[in-house]
C-alpha cells in the first residue's frame, strides 16, 4: 500500500480522521509549534540535526548524508520499537516534517513497509503554517463575538469559564497565551508559547466554532503578554462585537486580585521587578512607593492603588477608544467573584 501525500488544505480540516499525527522534526522544532494533537518522533534530535547540517555545509554533502542516514535509521528503529509494536493493522498515521521531505518520507516509508495506511503531509509543517495564516484572516469574519468587558479584577475570566461550562462557545485568549494580559500577568512555572504556537491554538479554537452561535471573548489588548493577537480577529472583536460589561464592587475586586496574585507574596522581589515596567507611565516615586508597600507585605494597599491609579484609567481609555459596541454594552453586576455569583451571571447571559 503506497504512502499517500495529502495537501495541507485538505488535511487541515480532517485531522481527526487519522489515528496519530506524527511530527518527525527535532524536539526544538516541535516545541516551537506543531499540528494540534501531534506527537514527536524525531528522526534526528537537535544535536544530531545541527551536526549533520554543519557537515553538509562545511565539509561534504555526501558524507553528511551517510552520517545522517545512519542516525535516522537508528532513531526510526527506536520509535518503531517504542511506539508501533502495539498498533493494529488498520492504524492510520499522518506523518510530517518541515517541508515534507526526507525526514517524514523516511519514517513514512518504514510505516508503509510494515503495512500501515500511511499519509504524508505535502509541504510539511511549512505548508500547514501557511494555511493557518491564511485561515486566520478568514475565520473571524463570519463569527459573532460577544466581548466581555470589565475593569481589572471584575471576574471576566471566571465568567468566561462559567460560560464554557454551560456549553457556550468561548475563546479564552489568555488561556491560549498562558498569560493574564497585564504587566503582572505571567503565570508561575507556565512560560508563554511561541507566537506561532499561539496562532495555531487560536486557529484551532476558531476552526471549531459554529458561526450560528455567539462566541464569548474577553476585551483583550492587541498583545497578551508578549504575544500578538491575530489582526483580523482583533479587528472583528473591536468593530463587530457586541459588548457585555461586568461590574463588581471594589472590595470584591480587591479580594479577587489578592486571591489570584497571592503567589507574589512568596517572591516579592519578582513582583517589584515587574512593577518597574510602570515607571514610564506612573513615575519612579509612585512605583517605589508600591514596591515598599509590597516589601512590607501590604499587598492589599498595592493592588488597591494599582486599580485606582493605573488599571482603571487605562481600561477606560482603551475600551472607549477601541470597542465600537461598548457604549451600548449590557451591564452585568456581580456582588462578588464567588462561583454562585459567576454562574448566575452566566445563566442570565445565556437565557
Amino acid at each position: 500500500m503506497p504512502v499517500v501525500a495529502i495537501r495541507a488544505a485538505d488535511a487541515i480540516g480532517q485531522l481527526d480522521r487519522f489515528d496519530a499525527i506524527v511530527d518527525a522534526r527535532s524536539p526544538a522544532e516541535f516545541a516551537d509549534d506543531h499540528l494540534p494533537g501531534a506527537v514527536n518522533w524525531p528522526v534526528l534530535d537537535d544535536d544530531e540535526r545541527r551536526a549533520v547540517g554543519i557537515e553538509y555545509k562545511q565539509i561534504s554533502a555526501f558524507d553528511a548524508r551517510k552520517r545522517g542516514a545512519a542516525l535516522v535509521a537508528r532513531n526510526v528503529a527506536d520509535h518503531l520499537e517504542r511506539w508501533v509494536l502495539d498498533k493494529p493493522r488498520g492504524w492510520k498515521p499522518l506523518v510530517y516534517c518541515w517541508r515534507g521531505g526526507q525526514r517524514s518520507g523516511t519514517l513514512a516509508w518504514f510505516l508503509d513497509q510494515i503495512g500501515f495506511r500511511t499519509h504524508v503531509l505535502e509541504g510539511g509543517y511549512k505548508a500547514f503554517r501557511a494555511e493557518v495564516i491564511a485561515q486566520l484572516e478568514r475565520l473571524p469574519q463570519p463569527l459573532q463575538f460577544t466581548v466581555v468587558c470589565g475593569r481589572t479584577g471584575s471576574g471576566k475570566t471566571r465568567l468566561l469559564h462559567a460560560l464554557r461550562d454551560a456549553a457556550a462557545q468561548v475563546l479564552d485568549l489568555e488561556a491560549l497565551a498562558c498569560h493574564r494580559g497585564s504587566v503582572l500577568g505571567a503565570l508561575p512555572a507556565r512560560p508563554q508559547p511561541s507566537q506561532r504556537a499561539f496562532e495555531t491554538r487560536v486557529w484551532h479554537a476558531l476552526h471549531g466554532f459554529d458561526p450560528a452561535r455567539p462566541v464569548y471573548v474577553e476585551s483583550e489588548s492587541r498583545k497578551v503578554g508578549n504575544l500578538r493577537v491575530p489582526e483580523a480577529l482583533m479587528q472583528r472583536m473591536r468593530t463587530a462585537g457586541q459588548c457585555v460589561e461586568i461590574e463588581m464592587p471594589d472590595a470584591a475586586r480587591l479580594q479577587l486580585l489578592l486571591d489570584e496574585y497571592g503567589f507574589f507574596a512568596d517572591d516579592v522581589e519578582s513582583f517589584c521587578r515587574l512593577l518597574d515596567a510602570l515607571v514610564a507611565l506612573r513615575g519612579r516615586d509612585v512605583v517605589r512607593g508600591w514596591q515598599q508597600l509590597a516589601r512590607e507585605g501590604r499587598f492589599g494597599e498595592v493592588f488597591l492603588d494599582l486599580m485606582h491609579l493605573h488599571y482603571d484609567p487605562t481600561y477606560t481609555r482603551s475600551i472607549e477608544r477601541n470597542f465600537a459596541g461598548y457604549p451600548m454594552a449590557r451591564k452585568v453586576r456581580l456582588a462578588d467573584a464567588s462561583a454562585a455569583s459567576v454562574v448566575a451571571a452566566a445563566t442570565s447571559l445565556l437565557a
